[in-house]
C-alpha cells in the first residue's frame, strides 16, 4: 500500500470515528454513558444480515444482570425464540418470490438484556445513519475531503418486548422517523398517536387486556378485588386501564392497588401478603407483574398459608406459563389468566429444532443458548473448561435431547416482520411500479410514508388470523382466557374456558377452584342482603354496604330503602311487598264467646221460666204482689240483657250494628227504670207516710208503667238520633291487632261503636242504676215485710260491685292485642251478671215458693194505708232484736189497689 493511500485510509478511519464520535455526543447529551461497551469494542455485540432493505431488531436475549452489570444469562424462550422467529420469517419472506420479489431484507438485531436504559443505548445503532456530521474541516493528507464508509441504514424496528423499552426506544426513533412494529408491547401508554406516531404492535394494548379481565372478573359476579403491579410501565399501565375500565363499568371496586418495587427488599413480598389480608374479602386479584414478581407473590401467600385463599387473575405476562407457577401450583390453583389469541406455528418447530451449532452461526448467541438447554459446557478460546460439567458435543438436538415448547410470543414476532415486509410491498408498487429490486424512490426510505402503509396493511397472519392496525397502531383484541386446573383432572395445567373478542365467551361450567370445586368463589365486599334488608352504603365505597332489615310493617320499596305497608296490609314474610292484613271477628268457637254464650243461655232460659211461671200463676197472691206490671217489663230488660249477648258476638252488619245500638243501653235501661220506679214508689209512700195519711201520687201500676216508659224513651231518642247523625255500619280497625309482629296482625271486623259511644250508650242506663241505688240506700229502713226494697237494695249493691269491677277491665285492656275479644267478653259477662243478680235477688224465690210451697201462695188481709204507715212508723224504732221476734208473723201486704 503506498504512502498516499494509507494516508488516505487513516483519514477515513478517523472520518468514521469521527462520525462514531458525534453519535457519542448525542448519547452523552441524553445522559448515557458508553462504558457497557468497553468490553465489545466501539460498536455494540449485534447480528448482522445482509440486504438490500435492513429491518433492526431488539430483543431481550439476555436477562437483567446485577447491579454494575447490564446483562445477565440468557432467556432462551424470551429471547433466543423469539430472535430465531424473525430469522425464520426474514428467511421465508426473502424466499417468497411473491412478496418483495427480487429485494432482500436484511436485519441488525440488538440485544436490549431486558433493560430500557441499555436498550436505548443500543437502539442508537438504527440511528447513526441518519446523524448529519459535519466534515468540512477534516481533509486527507493530500487535501481531498474524507471518504467515509456510508452506515447502514434502518427502515423499520421490529420490538421491542417490553414495555418500557419500548417506550424508551421509542422516543427516540420518533425523532428520525423510523417506524416501530412490537410484537409483545401492551402498555396502553404505547396508544397515544400524539406521543409515540411511529409505534404500532401486532399485539392488542392492555386496555383491551384490561377490558377483558373487567370483563371477567364481573362475569364471576366478584365486585371487590385488589391489584398488584410490577413497578414500570406494563404493570402501573395495566393497572391503571383496569381501574379507569372498572371506574368507567361501574359495580366494581378496589380494595388495595399495591405496586411491586424494581427492586423489592427482603420481606417485601411477605408484606404484600399482609397488605392484601387486611380486606380479606377482596379475595380476587388482579395481577400485572413480570414472571418474576407473580412467583414471588406465590410463594408469599404459601408461606403465609393461604393456599386457595386468593383467587388470581393474571394479565398476559401470565398467560400460560408453567415458569411462575412451578413448586407452586397449589396457590396458582384456579387463576384465571389471558393471553392474546395465539397458536403454535409448525413451521417454526421444525426450522428452530434443525438449528444447530453448525448451521446457525449468525445468531452470534446461539452457543448460549446451547450450553444452557442441553447443561453442557462448549470449549473457546480463552474460556477455561468448568470441571464436574458435562462437555457440549455438538450432536445435541433440540427437544430430543431438551425440552422444547415454542414461546408464546413467537407467532407476534413473525406477524410483526410481515406486516413490515408487506408494508414495503405496497409502498414499493406504488413508488417503482414494474422495477426490480429497490428503487431510487425508495432510496432511502422515507419514514412517514412507511408507516402509512404499516397502518394500512391488512393480512392473514402466521396463525391464520388477520393482521391490521387501527388509527394508534394497535392490533385487534383477540384474546384466549386460561384456568390452572389440578383437581380432577388428568393432565393437570391451563384449561381454555373462553374468548375476548370485543365481548367475552366464558363458560362457567369448565370452570373449577381449589379443591374441585365447581362454584365460582365469592370476592366480594359485602355479602347480598337477606330477604326483607336493605342495603345502608359505606361511605365513599360503593361496593360496600350494611344490611339493615325492614323491621315493623315496612317492606323493601328498593335495593336502598324501606317503605311503610298501607295501614290495611302487612309485609310478605321475606318483605318484598305487601299482603292483605287477614280479617277477623269474634267467632262462635272462641273461648272468648262461649262463657259469655253458655251464661246468656242459661240467664234465658231462666228469665223464660221466670216470665212462664208468672204468667202461669198471673193471678196467684205472690205475682200480684210483686207488682205484675213492672214485674214483666223488668223480666223483658232482663231478657234483652241476655240477648245481647248474642249481638256482640255474631258477625258485624249493618242490621247486627243497629241492633247493638239498641238493644245494649235498652235492655239495662228498660231493667233499671223498672227498678228505680219501684224503689221511687216505695220510698215515697213511706215517706209520705211520716207526714200524712194521704198517700202520694202515681203510684198506680198504670202510673208506674207510664213513668217508666217515660225513662225509657230518653234512651229511645237517644239511640234514634245516633241513628241520624250517624247511620251504623261496619268498619275493619287495623289497629287494634297490630303487634310488632306483622305476622300476627289481623283487621278486626266490628261495628263503629268506639269505647266512648258504648260508655255514652250504658251511660243513662248506669245512671239509671245510681239513682235505683240511691233511692235503695234511702229505703233501707223499710222492713221487708211490707215490700221488695231490701231485694232491690242487695241487687243494686252487687250490680254496682260488677260494674265497678268492669270499668278497670274493659279499659285496662286497651291497649292489648286481644282488646276485642276481652272488651266484648268483659261486657257481655257483666251485663249477663248484672241481669243475673237481678233475676235472682227478685224473682227466682217468688218462682221457689210458688212452684214448691204453694201453701205460702195465700192471698193475705188488706191493710188501708193508714195501718201502712203506722206499721211503717213502729218498725223504724223498733230494734233488731224486736224484728227478728216478728220472723214467722203474718206478713203485711200494702193495699197495692190505693
Amino acid at each position: 500500500m503506498t504512502s498516499e493511500a494509507r494516508s488516505s485510509a487513516q483519514c477515513c478511519w478517523i472520518s468514521t470515528s469521527f462520525g462514531y464520535q458525534t453519535w457519542l455526543q448525542l448519547l452523552l447529551l441524553m445522559g448515557f454513558s458508553p462504558a457497557s461497551w468497553s468490553q465489545q469494542g466501539t460498536q455494540p455485540q449485534s447480528i448482522k444480515i445482509e440486504g438490500d432493505i435492513t429491518l433492526g431488531g431488539l430483543f431481550p436475549v439476555h436477562s437483567r444482570g446485577p447491579a454494575g452489570i447490564p446483562c445477565g444469562e440468557v432467556k432462551r424462550e424470551k429471547g433466543i425464540h423469539r430472535l430465531e422467529a424473525m430469522l425464520y420469517a426474514l428467511d421465508q419472506i426473502n424466499s417468497d418470490p411473491d412478496l418483495l420479489p427480487n429485494i432482500t431484507l436484511g436485519a441488525r438485531i440488538l440485544d436490549t438484556c431486558s433493560r430500557d436504559t441499555y436498550a436505548l443505548e443500543q437502539s442508537l445503532t438504527f440511528v447513526q445513519a441518519l446523524i448529519q456530521k459535519d466534515n468540512s474541516d477534516v481533509r486527507c493528507s493530500n487535501g481531498e475531503p474524507p471518504i467515509i464508509p456510508k452506515p447502514e441504514r434502518v427502515v423499520g424496528v421490529i420490538g421491542a418486548s417490553s414495555s418500557s423499552v419500548s417506550i424508551m426506544v421509542a422516543n427516540v426513533l420518533r425523532l428520525f422517523a423510523i417506524p416501530q412494529i412490537s410484537y409483545a408491547s401492551t402498555a396502553p401508554e404505547l396508544s397515544d398517536n400524539s406521543r409515540y406516531e411511529f409505534f404500532s404492535r401486532v399485539v392488542p394494548p392492555d386496555s383491551y387486556q384490561a377490558q377483558a379481565m373487567v370483563d371477567i372478573v364481573k362475569a364471576m359476579g366478584w365486585n371487590y378485588v385488589s391489584t398488584l403491579a410490577s413497578e414500570g410501565n406494563y404493570g402501573e399501565s395495566g393497572v391503571d386501564a383496569f381501574l379507569q375500565i372498572s371506574r368507567e363499568a361501574g359495580g366494581l371496586c378496589i380494595a388495595q392497588s399495591i405496586k411491586i418495587p424494581r427492586e423489592p427488599r427482603p420481606g417485601e413480598f411477605e408484606k404484600i401478603i399482609k397488605r392484601l389480608m387486611e380486606t380479606s374479602n377482596a379475595r380476587g386479584v388482579i395481577i400485572f407483574a413480570n414472571e418474576d414478581d407473580i412467583k414471588r407473590v406465590l410463594q408469599a401467600a404459601k408461606k403465609a398459608n393461604l393456599t386457595g385463599h386468593f383467587l388470581f387473575v393474571g394479565s398476559d405476562s401470565w398467560g400460560a406459563k408453567n415458569s411462575p407457577i412451578q413448586d407452586q401450583e397449589e396457590v396458582a390453583e384456579g387463576a384465571v389468566t389471558i393471553l392474546p389469541k395465539r397458536a403454535s406455528i409448525d413451521g417454526f418447530d421444525q426450522y428452530f429444532m434443525t438449528r444447530s451449532l453448525e448451521n446457525n452461526r449468525r445468531n452470534i448467541w446461539f452457543a448460549e443458548f446451547w450450553e444452557d438447554d442441553f447443561k453442557c459446557k462448549l470449549t473457546r478460546p480463552g474460556i477455561k473448561y468448568e470441571a464436574g460439567r458435562r462437555k457440549c458435543t455438538g450432536e445435541e438436538r433440540i427437544s430430543q435431547d431438551s425440552q422444547y415448547e415454542q414461546e408464546g410470543k413467537v407467532q407476534f414476532v413473525i406477524d410483526a416482520v410481515y406486516a413490515m415486509a408487506h408494508a414495503l410491498h405496497s409502498m414499493h408498487l406504488d413508488l417503482c411500479p414494474g422495477s426490480m429490486g429497490v428503487c431510487e424512490k425508495m432510496d432511502p426510505v422515507e419514514g412517514r410514508m412507511l408507516l402509512q402503509y404499516i397502518r394500512s396493511v391488512n393480512f392473514n397472519g402466521s396463525a391464520g388470523t388477520g393482521v391490521m392496525f387501527n388509527e394508534n397502531g394497535d392490533a385487534p383484541g383477540r384474546y384466549d382466557i386460561f384456568q390452572y386446573q389440578m383437581s380432577n383432572v388428568s393432565n393437570p395445567g391451563y384449561k381454555v374456558i373462553g374468548q375476548w373478542t370485543n365481548h367475552l365467551r366464558l363458560n362457567p361450567e369448565e370452570m373449577q377452584w381449589s379443591g374441585g370445586d365447581r362454584k365460582i368463589p365469592e370476592s366480594v365486599c359485602s355479602f347480598p342482603c337477606e330477604s326483607g334488608e336493605r342495603k345502608k352504603m359505606v361511605k365513599g365505597v360503593p361496593c360496600c354496604w350494611h344490611c339493615e332489615l325492614c323491621d315493623g310493617y315496612q317492606y323493601l320499596l328498593d335495593e336502598f330503602s324501606c317503605d311503610m305497608c298501607p295501614f290495611d296490609m302487612r309485609p310478605l314474610k321475606n318483605r318484598t311487598g305487601c299482603r292483605p292484613t287477614p280479617i277477623i271477628k269474634l267467632e262462635w268457637s272462641s273461648p272468648w264467646a262461649i262463657i259469655p254464650v253458655f251464661l246468656a243461655i242459661l240467664g234465658i232460659l231462666a228469665t223464660t221460666g221466670v216470665i212462664v211461671t208468672f204468667v202461669r200463676f198471673n193471678d196467684t197472691p205472690i205475682v200480684r204482689a210483686s207488682g205484675r206490671e213492672l214485674s214483666y217489663v223488668l223480666l223483658t230488660g232482663i231478657f234483652l240483657i241476655y240477648l245481647i249477648t248474642f249481638l256482640m258476638i255474631a258477625e258485624p252488619s249493618v242490621a247486627v250494628c243497629a241492633f247493638r245500638r239498641l238493644l245494649l243501653g235498652l235492655g239495662m235501661c228498660i231493667s233499671y227504670a223498672a227498678m228505680l220506679t219501684k224503689t221511687n214508689r216505695i220510698y215515697r209512700i213511706f215517706e209520705q207516710g211520716k207526714k200524712s195519711v194521704t198517700p202520694p201520687k202515681f203510684i198506680s201500676p198504670t202510673s208506674q208503667l207510664i213513668i217508666t216508659f217515660i225513662l225509657i224513651s230518653v234512651q229511645l231518642l237517644g239511640v234514634f238520633i245516633w241513628f241520624g247523625v250517624m247511620p251504623p255500619h261496619t268498619i275493619i280497625d287495623y289497629e287494634e291487632q297490630k303487634p310488632p309482629n306483622p305476622e300476627f296482625a289481623r283487621g278486626v271486623l266490628k261495628c263503629d261503636m268506639s269505647d266512648l259511644s258504648l260508655i255514652l250508650c250504658l251511660s243513662y242506663s248506669i245512671v239509671l242504676m245510681i239513682t235505683c241505688t240511691v233511692y235503695a240506700i234511702k229505703s233501707r229502713g223499710v222492713p221487708e215485710t211490707f215490700n221488695e226494697a231490701k231485694p232491690i237494695g242487695f241487687t243494686m249493691y252487687t250490680t254496682c260491685i260488677i260494674w265497678l269491677a268492669f270499668v278497670p277491665i274493659f279499659f285496662g285492656t286497651a291497649q292489648s292485642t286481644e282488646k276485642m275479644f276481652i272488651q266484648t267478653t268483659t261486657l257481655t259477662v257483666s251485663m249477663s251478671l248484672s241481669a243475673t243478680v237481678s233475676l235472682g235477688m227478685l224473682y227466682i224465690p217468688k218462682v221457689y215458693v210458688i212452684i214448691f210451697h204453694p201453701e205460702q201462695n195465700v192471698q193475705k188481709r188488706k191493710r188501708s194505708f193508714k195501718a201502712v204507715v203506722q206499721a211503717a212508723t213502729v218498725s223504724t224504732h223498733l230494734s233488731q232484736k224486736s224484728n227478728d221476734k216478728q220472723n214467722g208473723e203474718s206478713k203485711i201486704e200494702p193495699d197495692r189497689s190505693q
